[in-house]
C-alpha cells in the first residue's frame, strides 16, 4: 500500500493487472458510465483488428480502462472536474461581457 492511502485512509488501488480483474471492477460498478459494456466492445473490436503478432491494439484498450477505473477512484478527481467546470463558465461569462 502506497504512504499515500495508508496516511489519509484512501482504500487501496484495485489490482487491475489482468481483463478479468478490469471486468470485475467495471462489473463493481468502479468506472464511468457506460464503461462496462463499452470496455467489452472496445477489447471485442481490437482483438478483431489484431494480427496473432501484434496485440498494440489489445494493450492500448487494457491500459485505457485501467486509468478510467483509477480516475474514478480518485477523490482528486472530482475536485478537477468541478475546477474545470467552474473556470469554463466564468471564461463565458467574460466572453459575454466583453
Amino acid at each position: 500500500m502506497s504512504a499515500r492511502y495508508a496516511e489519509t485512509g484512501l482504500p487501496a488501488p484495485l489490482p487491475l493487472r489482468t481483463i478479468g480483474d478490469i471486468r470485475a471492477a467495471l462489473l463493481a460498478g468502479h468506472g464511468f458510465p457506460g464503461d462496462r459494456d463499452a470496455f467489452e466492445t472496445d477489447l471485442q473490436r481490437a482483438l478483431e483488428a489484431s494480427s496473432e503478432t501484434d496485440l498494440t491494439a489489445v494493450a492500448s484498450v487494457i491500459v485505457d480502462y485501467r486509468g478510467r477505473i483509477r480516475l474514478y477512484q480518485d477523490p482528486d478527481f472530482d475536485i478537477a472536474v468541478q475546477e474545470g467546470i467552474d473556470l469554463t463558465m466564468r471564461l463565458k461569462r467574460e466572453a459575454r461581457a466583453e
